[in-house]
């Protein structure tokens, strides 16, 4: 057995001796400080242990961001337990999934939700609120309880925690993650994107989520930093942190709605440091416009559930747009064909990965993971991509929204690259919809510019010159706006189902 807690450990080692620094700060302007919040932990750990829960088990949360939140979040770790984090989102029927497939021994969550999941939570040991309800809360198990005497030890290949991926092609996947893949990636990044207890990052994004969670907030506790806590992200109010934060962490929504501030300038924006992006393509046009109003390079990355970060634009070096970096430190990325074959550079292909970050499997699913993951350890994404000669990877799409007509691959970010220039639109996507000749053909959902009148016809004839007569576009629908998930991504199986 190990002798200690593998992740708590890395995760606790920059909080030593420094109990009075501050590190959660939230909208009301409550300041816990590392000391405090590490107490709160150890509480949380021991009241799950009063619980009954053993390592291994699940413990299920299905709350808002809070500093509790993050306690149960490390307390879970402690007592050698799985944190399984769920959407805020989810329909009680989608939870009721998650429940039974995950069986966890504990769920713990908002007042407001605990009610309706009476039916669904039913099988579990208890479930809780998190917060105080005149009785027999979580917060109320915490405040009883001793702290922990010493976390749970637990190796690098124990599971810490699962997430289940949103399940657009079939039955959600829960994808286990190691104590030593949350550690690797972690420290990786605090390496690469040079964090310190000085840094003091802008924390907008849910913690149900791998940039949220196992980016934002373990890479701020291994590097001893602190965070300022945003319930959820409004611009102006993000805006207004600016002055006494140095880095920010968002998805490109983020970006162009802070865009759209007119209290965005350079001026406002000189005392940060760091920009992150990632979660979904950001639009060279978004990398242009905030160079230029705030004289800062978003850094942008690439990563997913299955594991956590693959690659990022470094911090000292070129930052190229459009594309989503180099390999983190000890991880491998190459762009395979359909027979497996390593493209070069240039060439579009699979995506595929290998490292310390890759996940042990998903949970239940050994049929899933033996599918995709490659004998040689290999992982395949599900990205399309390419790699330059710099080694620089830029993503194309998801293997999924390859659009096949007449039996030629289309790749939907080339078309929607050549859209998105065009004056007056401010975002396009481009998706296959069923066609009894082609067996597919290209369909457009395009978001213009607040006051352009630019017209369908307009888009079709501006980009019909650029592309081949295969990859034309069929059909033009105008929106208010993309439908997207938490992450910014914009849900292509949705517009296939509105247009399709």
């Amino acid at each position: 057995m190990a002798a200690d807690n593998h992740l708590i450990h890395a995760l606790r080692a920059a909080s030593k001796a420094r109990g009075d620094a501050p590190f959660a700060t939230d909208a009301g302007g409550t300041v816990t400080t590392l000391g405090a919040f590490w107490e709160g932990a150890d509480r949380a750990a021991a009241a799950l242990v009063a619980m009954g829960v053993a390592p291994g088990d699940r413990v299920a949360v299905l709350a808002e961001k809070s500093v509790a939140a993050l306690q149960v979040y490390l307390g879970t770790l402690m007592a050698g337990a799985v944190h399984l984090p769920l959407n805020t989102g989810y329909s009680v029927a989608e939870v009721g999934y998650f429940l039974s497939d995950a069986t966890p021994r504990v769920l713990i969550c908002d007042p407001a939700r605990c009610g309706a999941l009476t039916g669904v939570a039913a099988g579990l040991d208890r479930v809780l609120t998190l917060d105080a309800d005149g009785g027999g809360s979580f917060a109320d198990a915490v405040r009883q309880a001793e702290p922990i005497a010493a976390a749970v030890p637990r190796g690098s290949d124990d599971i810490a925690a699962f997430l289940y991926t949103s399940g657009t092609t079939g039955r959600s996947k829960g994808a286990m993650l190691t104590h030593g893949n949350l550690v690797s990636n972690a420290r990786a990044l605090r390496d690469l994107w040079a964090f310190t207890e000085h840094d003091v990052l802008i924390h907008a994004l849910p913690i149900f989520h791998t940039h949220g969670l196992f980016v934002a907030v373990n890479v701020t506790l291994v590097a001893g930093g602190a965070l300022l806590l945003h319930r959820q992200f409004d611009a102006a109010a993000v805006l207004a942190d600016f002055p006494r934060a140095t880095s920010l962490m968002g998805v490109p929504t983020v970006y162009t709605r802070l865009l759209a501030e007119p209290a965005l300038t350079r001026a406002v924006a000189g005392p940060m440091r760091l920009f992150v992006s990632g979660s979904a393509p950001m639009l060279t046009d978004t990398h242009l416009k905030w160079q230029a109003r705030t004289g800062h390079t978003i850094l942008e990355r690439y990563g997913m559930t299955e594991t956590t970060m693959i690659t990022s634009n470094p911090y000292d070096g070129v930052r190229k747009p459009g594309t989503v970096g180099l390999p983190l430190p000890g991880v491998e990325v190459r762009v395979t064909g359909p027979e497996g074959a390593i493209l070069s550079p240039g060439q579009v292909g699979g995506v595929e990965m290998r490292g310390p970050n890759l996940f042990a499997g998903y949970w239940n699913m050994p049929e899933k993971t033996a599918e995709d993951m490659r004998p040689d350890g290999w992982f395949r994404t599900g990205d399309l991509g390419e790699i330059d000669a710099e080694g620089y990877l830029t993503i194309v799409g998801r293997s999924k929204d390859v659009v096949i007509s007449g039996g030629f691959n289309i790749y939907p970010r080339e078309i929607e690259l050549l859209v998105d220039a065009i004056d007056g639109v401010a975002e396009s996507a481009a998706f296959g919809v069923p066609d009894p000749d082609l067996g597919e053909r290209v369909v457009l959902a395009v978001v213009r510019e607040a006051g352009s009148t630019v017209t369908t016809a307009q888009i079709m004839e501006a980009s019909s010159a650029a592309l081949a007569r295969y990859k034309q576009i069929r059909a033009v629908h105008l929106m208010d706006a993309l439908p997207r998930n938490t992450m910014g991504k914009v849900q292509k199986a949705e517009l296939r189902r509105m247009f399709g």
